[in-house]
């Protein structure tokens, strides 16, 4: 046991060091990111120092449970692959300037719609997507228009990463804690949909009293007009957005499981591409740039850190975690603990291992417990850059665009909007639970 438990806290420390210190390493011309290396590091060694055996590894790996790591991964991937082709064809930028052209010459309305545009589309898409597309967006329009940033950037990553609690699919925490309880895409929503309100009513409350200011000032540039020119493809990758989400709601009662819907979505996305690809006569470009736009290194990631996790549950840890918190104040305790551990360990080690706590409780409170850790999970991302992978390429993408924006700029806005928006969805879920 002390073995594999130096190991674990060895492996976050270093996952936390690398975030910090060295987030990407070149290899052959080619960026790689660390995160995933610390955790198949930490992986071997646990299997290496007896923590748990290579068969039992690969059982756990291939157990036909909705706990199952691979088909999570798929559900995420898959999922992931729709959302950025529809971001290669231009459409979430096609939007981001329709929208910075009705607000016009006010930034306060500017502020209000790419807030809702960011907020409805991580609920249909993917925080990290979202993230990805408009933070290069928002550094462009502010360096042309000769506004500040900073308020805009604050607001889409506080609302793609409070908003993605509303459906399942919004961040793979949500579907890794969702799936391993055994919760289907309806009941989690009806569960869901109250405290992500509340928690977004707080924060755009928030984020507007600080940067008030910033905001009176005026507009100086006209928006660069952009048309979408791939619209049969962009048609195809929207049908099939709209219904696999569809596809998604009704699984319970047509008996498909989520992941097999969701791969089988992306596969008939790519097959109706390469077929109006020959139809047009050109070659199937975007299914290569979206194909390698995919976060591959989150596939090792996600089993190393299933791999600590199954040898944790091995040496009887995640039970002593799971007494130490005890069955009373489930709904605080579970959602505190999961946002300050977000911040230790990164939220998607943190969701496979609280997944684990969650399973040594009563039925009467495990789903208090898994709601609980799914909002400190999504909430967790604003309070430090470690919280989530998404704030790690956030903060990337911000350096890229040299806009001036340090790790205690992000500590500092994400303190004082993450706990009282973490707060209000906490109350929320106590009035639904």
């Amino acid at each position: 046991m002390i073995a594999t438990v130096i190991i674990s806290l060895a492996t976050c420390l270093c996952l936390v060091l690398s975030v910090l210190f060295f987030p990407k390493i070149t290899i052959a011309k080619k960026q790689l990111g660390t995160y995933w290396m610390v955790g198949l590091i930490g992986a071997v060694l646990v299997v290496c120092f007896g923590g748990i055996s290579f068969s039992e590894v690969l059982a756990g790996l291939t157990n036909d449970t909705s706990i199952n790591p691979l088909k999570i991964l798929v559900l995420f991937v898959a999922m992931t692959f729709i959302s950025v082709f529809l971001d290669e064809m231009g459409f979430f930028k096609y939007l981001a300037t329709l929208a910075t052209k009705k607000a016009k010459s006010n930034q306060i309305s500017l502020f209000l719609i790419l807030y809702f545009l960011v907020s409805v589309l991580t609920v249909f898409t993917s925080n990290d997507i979202v993230i990805l597309t408009f933070t290069p967006f928002i550094c462009y329009f502010a360096k042309n228009t000769k506004i500040n940033p900073v308020p805009y950037l604050v607001a889409e990553f506080a609302a793609a990463n409070t908003w993605s609690m509303m459906l399942i699919i919004g961040n793979p925490t949500n579907i890794y804690l969702a799936t391993a309880a055994g919760i289907d895409f309806i009941p989690y929503f009806k569960v869901m949909a109250l405290p992500t309100l509340l928690a977004g009513a707080v924060e755009i409350a928030l984020i507007l009293l600080i940067f008030h200011k910033a905001l009176k000032q005026p507009l100086q540039a006209e928006v660069e007009e952009i048309k979408l020119t791939n619209k049969g493809f962009t048609f195809i990758g929207l049908f099939h957005l709209i219904a696999c989400l569809i596809l998604l709601v009704i699984a319970s009662y047509i008996q498909l499981e989520m992941w097999l819907i969701c791969l089988i979505c992306a596969a008939s996305l790519i097959t109706c591409t390469i077929i109006l690809c020959i139809a047009k006569k050109q070659k199937p470009v975007m299914l290569k740039s979206t194909t390698k736009r995919l976060p591959w290194e989150l596939i090792p990631f996600v089993i190393s850190m299933f791999i600590l996790v199954l040898a944790l549950q091995k040496q009887q840890v995640t039970n002593l975690l799971g007494n130490l918190l005890g069955e009373s104040n489930i709904i605080l305790k579970y959602g505190f603990t999961s946002f300050l551990a977000c911040n230790l360990m990164n939220n998607i080690p943190m969701s496979v291992l609280f997944s684990a706590i969650t399973q040594t409780l009563s039925s009467s409170v495990a789903s208090q417990a898994v709601y609980s850790t799914i909002i400190g999970s999504n909430i967790g991302a604003f309070l430090t850059p470690i919280g989530a992978l998404a704030g790690i390429m956030f903060t990337g993408l911000i350096s890229q665009q040299k806009v001036k924006y340090t790790f205690l700029d992000f500590v500092k806005y994400g303190t004082v909007i993450a706990i009282p928006t973490i707060t209000a969805a906490l109350l929320g879920l106590m009035i639904i639970l």
